[in-house]
């Protein structure tokens, strides 16, 4: 006999996200870590937060809520809060019970905003990585290093002089802009919407785009993000950055760094050998000498290196693709570092369930 379609709610639920989610879910596992490294950040989240006043978003759902944006390629925090509404997996991850009302969506990005304060996405991806490295997974001799450029959340149109004061002529709020045999600098222009953001060209014959540069640093063992920063795009930010990531390494023991061809300068290669870096760098011999020479290259690491260096564009391609980064969400480098970042945690956190970390 047919069903009827009928829908009847009944007056009482006793519905609860614990029990409806799968034990076998893959979020599962995830979630354990988050709250590991969520319970250790306790103390900081404690001096960022005064004894007065009214209750603020607890930073712990804060950060689950934006590592979902990762995990799901959620683009704005407006389509956010409408999944935590509504989509019981969300609520069960963020920690929301079925009865409890969902953030407004500006009272959200203020909330998010104080975790800038404390440098928390860092932190946040501090903690998940010491438990890959209590696990062994991380490499402490061998490490890769690639940057990526961000699209900036701002238009070509917004690029100006610096001495212009109001919007560009045309009328309407899209006015037409001709920017032909008109010479652009940074020395002279400025994008009015996100004055952090650069004119800046991958490569010769590229389009040029207002945007950031994003850099990792990988261990090279289970390819596992060590390090991350945004700085502004340069054409030397890439070699900079790099410098600055292995620093932080700290430690005083001989490593290895594969990169591409971009690395190859004498001082950048020069740089690595005064910090007891054997820099593993793609031979850029196009019309030029190399800074790279057989000291090097006569290894067998070398070869090695060059190989597994390129699966960081793996983690590049997963975080543009999924992880949402291949446009920022937000106006300005601060605030642009902290999703770069924490979309980074959520790669480190599916890679290290894969590896089992966690188990179901």
């Amino acid at each position: 006999m047919r069903g009827a379609d009928i829908q009847q709610d009944t007056l009482f639920s006793t519905v609860i996200p614990e029990e409806r989610v799968p034990a076998d879910h893959p979020l599962r596992p995830i979630r354990e870590m988050v709250n590991a490294a969520l319970k250790a950040l306790d103390a900081d989240f404690n001096a960022l937060y005064s004894d007065m006043g009214r209750d603020s978003i607890p930073p712990e759902k804060l950060l689950r809520a934006q590592l979902l944006m990762a995990f799901y390629t959620i683009r704005s925090e407006r389509q956010l809060m409408e999944q935590i509404d509504y989509n019981l997996l969300f609520r069960w991850f963020v920690g929301f019970s079925m009865d409890d009302k969902v953030w407004d969506r500006s009272v959200f990005s203020k909330n998010r905003d104080r975790l800038l304060e404390g440098e928390v996405s860092h932190r946040f991806f501090v903690q998940v990585l010491s438990q890959a490295e209590d696990a062994e997974l991380l490499s402490k001799e061998h490490f890769s290093v690639d940057g990526t450029l961000i699209e900036a959340l701002a238009s070509h149109k917004s690029y100006r002089p610096k001495d212009e004061g109001g919007p560009p002529g045309g009328g309407g709020r899209n006015p037409t802009v001709d920017f032909h045999g008109e010479k652009r600098s940074r020395d002279t222009h400025e994008s009015k919407t996100d004055k952090d953001a650069y004119l800046f060209k991958k490569s010769q014959g590229s389009e040029s785009k207002l945007a950031y540069l994003g850099h990792i640093l990988m261990e090279n063992r289970h390819g596992l993000v060590v390090r991350a920063k945004v700085t502004q795009a340069t054409g030397t930010a890439e070699r900079e950055a790099a410098a600055e990531l292995v620093d932080a390494l700290g430690g005083t023991q001989r490593i290895t760094l594969g990169a591409d061809k971009n690395y190859d300068t004498k001082g950048f290669v020069e740089e690595l050998r005064e910090m007891t870096v054997t820099p593993h760098v793609a031979k850029n011999d196009t019309n030029r000498s190399s800074a790279i020479d057989e000291r090097t290259t006569r290894h067998p690491g070398y070869a090695t290196s060059q190989t597994i260096r390129k699966r960081i564009e793996e983690c590049f391609g997963w975080a543009k693709t999924i992880g949402g980064l291949r446009k920022s969400r937000f106006i300005g480098r601060e605030k642009l570092d902290f999703q770069f970042v924490m979309t980074f945690a959520a790669y480190n956190l599916i890679r290290m369930r894969n590896l089992g970390v966690v188990s179901c």
